[in-house]
């Protein structure tokens, strides 16, 4: 488990600090969905089920309680039993809890909850839906990681949540030694060079868009928060352990074969979507939490075909 450490001084106008001496969170940490029994509660049982399918495909961490985990209608205590529930599938694997709260209160007490409960670290996000600027979103994400003591991976996602965490800002972020990490799903892969670029090795850079994963990891992502590894882990671990290996033309082929179902990720329905490919793949449900509905119709009928299609091509893996 992470330690806090010690917050170096920082002389005024000095260069961004090297990464502090933190755990090194690299590889494919699934988003998790959460699962509900027919009467609109936790389904214990079939998280533990469809999170130990990630582990045991050997994927080198969890997040849950996030966007694909419907933090938005989750409480406090389910956010931490989700917590729970996680840390008992995940062996030594690092779990993460999302801290996406509407005021900056809430989310330093979920994360005073969350370091309580075992979590290994959190994903943060700005202040929802309240769109804060440069100075708020700074302090809104420095106030969260100081109260729960732990390494934070940045959310970065303005396309949907209309808060943009720049490069600039980043820079701005590096001398607090609790910031570890950066998901960015800006939608636009230059912005991995441009982080790069401005802060040096500072962040563990995870692509958070499951249709520019790849090209991401390219252009020097560490890792890769999946959606449609819920459904799909053995395929998910590959394409990383064949970059590990620079067998690139593999990971490509792999990749291209799941580009249709990777495409379901961007959307504003992803949550949707992805429950539906695992009902479809694993046999999991597709039950979400109001006001979220399953597909019907055309929709469905959609992302049934894709899943259809992706079935009957899927590529042999090659033995581990």
């Amino acid at each position: 488990m992470a330690t806090k450490p010690k917050a170096a001084p920082q002389a005024k106008n000095a260069a961004i600090p090297p990464p502090p001496p933190i755990i090194r969170w690299t590889g494919i940490f699934p988003a998790v969905t959460s699962k509900f029994t027919e009467d609109g509660n936790l389904d214990d049982k079939e998280m533990v089920r469809c999170w130990k399918l990630q582990v045991d495909a050997g994927v080198h961490g969890l997040i849950v309680a996030g966007s694909l985990g419907e933090a938005s209608t989750l409480d406090a205590e389910e956010k931490i039993t989700s917590l729970t529930l996680a840390k008992s599938v995940a062996c030594k694997l690092p779990v993460l809890l999302t801290i996406s709260e509407g005021s900056t209160r809430n989310a330093c007490r979920l994360a005073e909850a969350g370091a309580k409960a075992g979590a290994n670290g959190f994903m943060v996000l700005p202040g929802l839906p309240y769109k804060s600027d440069r100075r708020e979103t700074i302090r809104h994400m420095t106030d969260v990681a100081r109260a729960g003591g732990l390494p934070v991976m940045i959310y970065n996602n303005p396309p949907a949540y209309g808060v943009d965490i720049t490069p600039d800002m980043l820079a701005d972020m590096a001398s607090e030694p609790l910031f570890a990490a950066v998901k960015e799903s800006s939608d636009n892969v230059r912005r991995v060079t441009d982080i790069i670029n401005k802060t040096g090795p500072r962040y563990q850079i995870f692509t958070g868009v499951d249709n520019l994963a790849l090209e991401s990891i390219a252009m020097g992502a560490v890792g890769w928060v999946a959606g449609l590894v819920t459904a799909f882990p053995a395929e998910t671990v590959a394409i990383w352990a064949l970059v590990q290996q620079g067998k690139w033309n593999e990971a490509r082929a792999i990749y291209r074969w799941f580009r249709p179902l990777l495409d379901v990720d961007v959307s504003t329905k992803l949550v949707q979507n992805i429950k539906l490919v695992e009902a479809l793949v694993i046999k999991s449900n597709d039950r979400c939490r109001a006001p979220r509905l399953p597909l019907i119709g055309k929709e469905r009928a959609a992302i049934a075909k894709i899943v259809e299609d992706a079935l009957r091509t899927r590529p042999k893996l090659a033995a581990k």
